[in-house]
């Protein structure tokens, strides 16, 4: 593409998706170990869940064949606690019951303990029945064979529940996606070192590790390099050789001491570098040999803002996850902007106790301390004004972080 033209954020993200070819290398590890991995097969149940008829009440198991009107009395026969098996259940008796306990044969009603009252060795029934009631069924929840979590699920602790409740004890993931970090900018200072006149200390490389290692990435970090094209281009070399993505932050406008795209054109290909978006205007794009790359932009909020929106669903495309949409809600505005710009905007704000949006008053793109102080952004179309009371689109800031 020509310089000057802007791609659009939607374009954007549909190209990376484009270059996204997961053709991961797989791993059998144990389920109890595999939060935030990516599913290499579909889990299948092998058996039911639940795998026989139980109590979901503490109460009282009544084998009825009509069902009279409260209050009526019943004589308790047995007692079944969870993991015990009872005795058949005549007719017209009931059985002091335990949740998760199995049903016996003949109990049709579990009456739970609320409803009833102890009279001598019987039960009182205050409340008239009903056929079936609080009997979980054999299989309602799974049913064996059935497809529990899908290939390409970003597993959670609730997946890893599910998995466990069906007795599978290894899953099948996606290695770890492999991606080295780089920094460009003479200037940058590790915080912990004497700044220097005109340093700045390196925030982005903390921001843009953390984020990486939360989507699941194994993370090298190289540091920065110096602001010249040959060290550039070697760092680079380095990093691809090893690496399934080099992600940079820095060197991708257009000053003079802006390298990353020379260096990147040199050893592989540029994609595209101008997204129609604010903040985050200048992203690279491309290919250091096999190696993706990615360069982000040096202010702060563009870097994390461009990371969360575009690069965040490529990476987990990569790493074989089912991506998703941006998640965002409808809230209101509870302020007034008439700065509309020919981009799309991404602006910091924050809930307030009647679930109302107020916007931060500075949305500079170095301004970190708006990220910090927001909730989330709201996703503003392009030559787009807000007054208070309009609806916007929020994306909580929450949902920038993973799958």
């Amino acid at each position: 593409m020509k310089p000057a033209e802007l791609l659009s954020v939607d374009d954007a993200l549909a190209l990376l998706l484009q270059n996204a070819k997961p053709a991961r290398p797989t791993e059998t590890i144990d389920t109890l170990y595999a939060d935030g991995r990516v599913l290499a097969a579909d889990v299948v149940s092998p058996i039911a869940v639940p795998g026989f008829d139980n109590s979901a009440m503490d109460g009282y198991g009544l084998h009825l064949s009509s069902i009279p009107e409260a209050p009526f009395s019943l004589p308790v026969v047995q007692r079944i606690a969870a993991g015990q098996t009872g005795a058949p259940l005549a007719e017209n008796t009931a059985a002091r019951i335990f949740t998760g306990a199995p049903i016996p044969t003949g109990c049709n009603i579990v009456v739970m303990q609320e409803d009833t009252e102890v009279d001598g060795e019987n039960i009182r029934i205050l409340r008239t029945p009903k056929a079936g009631q609080n009997i979980r069924l054999t299989g309602e929840d799974i049913a064996p064979n059935a497809v529990v979590v899908t290939k390409g699920t970003k597993l959670t602790p609730v997946e890893l529940s599910l998995i466990a409740s069906v007795g599978v004890a290894e899953v099948s993931v996606y290695k770890p996606l492999r991606v080295a970090t780089l920094f460009t900018g003479d200037e940058l200072t590790m915080p912990g070192e004497p700044l220097p006149p005109g340093g700045i200390y390196n925030s982005n490389r903390f921001a843009i590790t953390a984020l990486l290692r939360r989507l699941g990435c194994v993370v090298t970090d190289l540091g920065n390099v110096p602001d010249n094209l040959e060290a550039t281009k070697a760092a680079l070399a380095d990093a691809a050789a090893e690496h399934d993505v080099v992600i940079t932050s820095g060197g991708v406008s257009v000053g003079e001491e802006d390298h990353v795209k020379a260096a990147v054109s040199a050893l592989g290909e540029l994609s595209l570098w101008k997204i129609a978006m604010k903040p985050g205007k200048p992203l690279a794009f491309g290919k250091i040999g096999t190696t993706s790359f990615v360069g982000l932009p040096g202010n702060p909020v563009s870097s994390y803002i461009t990371l969360g929106i575009l690069v965040r669903p490529y990476l987990l495309s990569l790493m074989g996850a089912t991506t998703k949409g941006i998640v965002s809600l409808p809230l209101v505005a509870n302020f007034t902007w008439k700065k509309a710009d020919k981009r799309r905007e991404f602006l910091r704000a924050q809930v307030d106790s009647e679930g109302k949006l107020s916007l931060f008053g500075n949305q500079g793109s170095g301004v970190m301390t708006s990220l910090a102080w927001a909730d989330g952004v709201i996703d503003l179309p392009p030559n787009t004004q807000v007054s208070p009371g309009d609806v916007v689109r929020f994306i909580p800031l929450n949902t920038l972080l993973d799958a």
